[in-house]
């Protein structure tokens, strides 16, 4: 599943679902899509996401290198929730700062 976050002053942003699921969770959301975000609940969504992610652990602070796969090649660093947020978060700053609503659906 595919959830896109919407809100007039702001591209849209699409992300997997298990990781907008997260972070709806993260802003004190259900986590249920499709839903929506009145302008004057972003403010606070967007502290709660920030201080989730604060107390999450660093995942790039992991000091093991990644194993070679079978044909010698790296294989990628999973993308941490912190980095898959920062388009949310700009979006959500976006829709603060203009007083618009924000929209998700799949």
């Amino acid at each position: 599943m595919l959830v896109t976050f919407k809100t007039t002053s702001h591209p849209d942003i699409t992300m997997f679902g298990t990781a907008a699921v997260a972070l709806l969770k993260l802003m004190g959301q259900s986590g249920n899509v499709p839903g929506a975000i009145m302008p004057a609940d972003i403010p606070a969504a967007l502290e709660k996401l920030e201080a989730g992610l604060g107390a999450i652990p660093d995942e790039s602070a992991d000091t093991h290198s990644a194993p070679d796969d079978a044909d010698g090649e790296d294989q990628q660093a999973p993308v941490s929730l912190s980095t898959r947020a920062r388009p949310l978060m700009d979006l959500l700053q976006s829709a603060r700062d203009t007083g618009d609503s924000v929209v998700w659906d799949d």
